[in-house]
This record gives C-alpha cells, sequence and structure tokens, in this order.
C-alpha cells in the first residue's frame, strides 16, 4: 500500500484506521507525518490508526501533564517529560504516541538523550492518555507490549490508574510513581481553581501535595 499525506485531512477528533501497513510503510508514514503536526498515531500487527485531537483534548492534556510535573517537583522528584514522542518496537510490532510520558524512577538512566531505542533504553515510567473519543485501536494492549509500566486515563472528568501486571493493565487506587498520592483526586483539585487561571492551578496543586505529605494523610495502596 502507497499512502500519500499531500492532502490528506483528518478533522479534529476523527481518526483514520489503515490496514496491512508493513513496517517500513509504518516508518514512512511517521516521516510523512513530521511535516503535518498534530496527529497521533497507534500501530499494531498492521493496522494504524492516525487521529487528530480535540482542541477540549489538548487543554486537558496540558493540565495534567502540568498538574504532574508539579507533583513531581513538590516531591522533590527528578523527572523527563517526553510529550508525543513516538515509542516503537519492530520486534513487537508496536508503536504508539501517548498524550505525554515521563521519565521519573528511569529518569537518571536516560538524562539528557534525544534518541532513544526500546531494545536497550527503558521505556517511559509513566503515560498520560486523554479519552475524550472512541479510538478504533485499543491503545492498552500497544502500550503493554511497549512495557510501559504505568498509564494514567483521563475520562469524563475521572483520572484512572492503570499498573502493568504481565502482558496487561490492572486498575489501581494509587500510583507507582507517586505511590503516597491518592492521584484520582487531582481532576477534582485541578477543577476547583480552573476559574482562578493557571498559576492558581498549579499553586493548588503544591498545596494539594503539602497537605499528603503531612504525618496525618494516608493512602489505600490497593487495587481497584
Amino acid at each position: 500500500m502507497v499512502v500519500s499525506f499531500d492532502q490528506l485531512t483528518i478533522p479534529s477528533g476523527s481518526y483514520i484506521l489503515l490496514r496491512d501497513i508493513d513496517w517500513s510503510e509504518f516508518e514512512r508514514i511517521l516521516e510523512g507525518l513530521k511535516h503535518q503536526p498534530g496527529h497521533r498515531i497507534a500501530y499494531e500487527d498492521g493496522f494504524l490508526e492516525i487521529m487528530t485531537p480535540l482542541p477540549e483534548h489538548e487543554h486537558f492534556k496540558e493540565l495534567l501533564s502540568d498538574a504532574i510535573k508539579e507533583v513531581a517537583d513538590s516531591l522533590d522528584l527528578d523527572y523527563a517529560s517526553y510529550g508525543s514522542t513516538t515509542w516503537r518496537s519492530r520486534f513487537k510490532q508496536a508503536g504508539i504516541e501517548p498524550d505525554n510520558c515521563f521519565y521519573i524512577k528511569n529518569e537518571v538512566m536516560i538524562r539528557g538523550k534525544l534518541e532513544f531505542d526500546l531494545s536497550v533504553d527503558p521505556p517511559p515510567d509513566l503515560a498520560l492518555e486523554i479519552d475524550l473519543t472512541s479510538p478504533s485501536l485499543d491503545r492498552f494492549p500497544i502500550y503493554a507490549r511497549l512495557g510501559i509500566p504505568e498509564i494514567w486515563r483521563y475520562a469524563k472528568g475521572e483520572l484512572q490508574v492503570y499498573e502493568l501486571q504481565g502482558d496487561h493493565y490492572q486498575a489501581r487506587s494509587t500510583s507507582l510513581a507517586f505511590p503516597q498520592l491518592p492521584v484520582s483526586e487531582l481532576p477534582t483539585v485541578l477543577e476547583r481553581s480552573r476559574s482562578s487561571g493557571q498559576r492558581a492551578m498549579r499553586r493548588a496543586v503544591r498545596d494539594w501535595v503539602a497537605q499528603w505529605r503531612s504525618p496525618q494523610a494516608t493512602s489505600d495502596p490497593g487495587t481497584v
């Protein structure tokens, strides 16, 4: 199959699904999409989904990305954010672009790196997924193939944490990255200060972390 992107238009919130795309064609498509920013891809066993996010999607992506950074800073944790980097493995026939991704536990192992090879480098510790539409491909099995330990999925005003266990994800009540915090509360924290602006929301996140760092605060480490 030969795919040309010279006149490709995908309306916001929509996607196209291509079949029988071999790995060489997948890499050629990725190269072509460099000249058309704003798309997100998911690839598994010859199936390639290309989607264009809604403005609402981008809003919550930035909001939660900023919150994750504030949490890490407040906990004195080094981190590296790599945005919607395309993570892929030819051997595993899988590729995906998260809404954002973070190295936290393994940050020191990739510090300063600009190119990655998942056959030798660790995958990101945390991937962020904003789910406001209904994609055609299930993205979780792709993340599992690539070995990403944790996914935060935001949908319908709620934040759910998933931990990789074997070859699938299990919903959790706490985060591997921030086990001392009930991170499912973050959307509520952000919503309370949303009308006050971005700086107020970041302050609210810092105050929330400080509350849970107090000696009286506890969190439930169990599964959902």
